[in-house]
């Protein structure tokens, strides 16, 4: 495969990928937690024989793909590196039966997704669209997500992989490549087995905005509040009731109002409410907790127990229980220990054109949870935009773009020496 060949190839896998129904579920108790991802992680263990990859894993029981291309770089020369994407595709709108296909040359326009139902995408509602003004833009018919997080990744990491087979002369270190499932349920790579991966050092690709990069994410944690009450006949419930739901509503009216998602940005933390179950007798209320500095996220939690607390010895007759569950740290905590990560990758964002941009990233990435597994993870975007429905696209020359800012990194690492 050529360089000028880049654009076709990321083209026909995005479009081939799409078509593959790898939505995932809330937590059941499984992962992953549907089986037709494993439909996808066949195909990719199948590709990457074909391609010429030469050691290739699929651990079928937990949906992993493992990819590695052996340096081809003389004896201890070189560092490994490698790229981990997800499966998955959001459970926010329907993967099902989606039918991508491609404007070329968008010309700034209002976008009719779909004749017979008249589904519009409006240039005025997604501003991102000028950006890509006479790019060629992956879509979807407006009936279901493309999924394009991620597998515009996988498309690019795919298309590397392909063009360092095709090109054994080409000098590159080791490569490991993995793709994981349920990233987008909060599944965070937990299976990924590092010693099989083999690279010690690694990046994510799972963003938008082409020449995005993430070295920063929240602290967080969930907390699910169990609130018993006393249920009686209203016409006999004066010195005897006690209203769970009367008990949920004042536990969320003790939290600061204007710390909530939809009135912060930037570094600001945040308690969100996800759902609230009630009753007289019983109600459940599920809250994430959400800070970028460690003091400030701590103090979060400890201000949760202590309403909930507060709230049950105002009623005594009431149990108010609490169970806060970590789910992942800041990553910037481990990479400041690997600053050549993103030293390296904002030189190859920059060297294939684009100016790199970053800001603390208001969420989390499976990247975080590695880091602290001791793999340290930066994240790239994937250039998807509009991620997690009905109007999401992808431009193909972002992913053209992605697969030489890949190439980039692997030539820096092939330059390094070996850790």
């Amino acid at each position: 495969m050529r360089k000028d060949e880049i654009y076709g190839r990321v083209r026909e896998r995005m479009i081939r990928y799409a078509c593959v129904d790898t939505q995932s579920q809330p937590y059941e108790g499984t992962w992953p937690t549907t089986a037709k991802q494993r439909d996808l992680g066949k195909m990719l263990a199948e590709e990457l024989r074909t391609i010429g990859v030469p050691e290739v894993y699929y651990d079928e029981p937990h949906c992993v793909v493992y990819g590695r291309i052996p340096s081809n770089l003389p004896e201890g020369t070189g560092r490994a590196i490698g790229f981990i994407a997800h499966m998955d595709t959001a459970p926010d709108a329907s993967g099902t039966d989606v039918k991508p296909w491609v404007l070329e040359h968008y010309d700034g326009g209002d976008i009719l997704l779909n004749e017979e139902k008249q589904i519009l995408m409006r240039a005025a509602d997604y501003p991102n669209l000028q950006r890509y003004v006479g790019q060629d833009l992956i879509l979807t018919d407006g009936t279901t997500l493309l999924g394009g997080d991620d597998k515009a990744s996988i498309s690019a990491i795919m298309t590397l992989a392909e063009y360092y087979c095709s090109n054994p002369e080409i000098p590159h270190g080791d490569i490991s490549l993995a793709f994981t499932p349920d990233e987008e349920v909060g599944g965070l790579a937990q299976d990924l087995d590092f010693e099989r991966f083999g690279a010690r050092v690694a990046y994510t690709l799972d963003g938008d905005h082409l020449g995005e990069y993430q070295d920063e994410t929240f602290y967080a944690s969930e907390a699910i509040i169990e609130i018993t009450g006393r249920s009686v006949h209203t016409g006999t419930a004066k010195g005897i009731m006690v209203n769970a739901s009367d008990l949920a509503v004042d536990i969320a009216g003790a939290l600061p109002k204007q710390e909530k998602p939809q009135y912060t940005e930037g570094r600001e933390g945040f308690f969100h409410l996800i759902s609230l179950e009630s009753s007289c007798e019983r109600a459940v209320l599920t809250y994430i907790i959400r800070d970028f500095d460690k003091a400030l996220f701590t103090e979060r939690e400890e201000l949760l127990r202590r309403v909930c607390a507060e709230t049950e010895k105002a009623h005594p007759d009431s149990c108010v229980k609490i169970t806060i569950t970590h789910q992942y740290s800041n990553m910037k905590e481990k990479l400041t220990d690997v600053p050549e990560l993103v030293e390296i990758l904002r030189k190859a964002i920059a060297e294939s054109g684009i100016t790199p941009v970053t800001a603390p990233f208001r969420g989390g990435t499976d990247g975080a949870a590695l880091s602290f597994r001791g793999l340290p993870c930066p994240n790239l975007s994937a250039g998807y935009e509009n991620a997690h429905g009905r109007f999401e696209y992808v431009p193909v020359q972002s992913m053209e773009k992605n697969v030489e800012i890949l190439m980039r990194i692997c030539d820096a690492f092939a330059k390094q020496s070996p850790q």
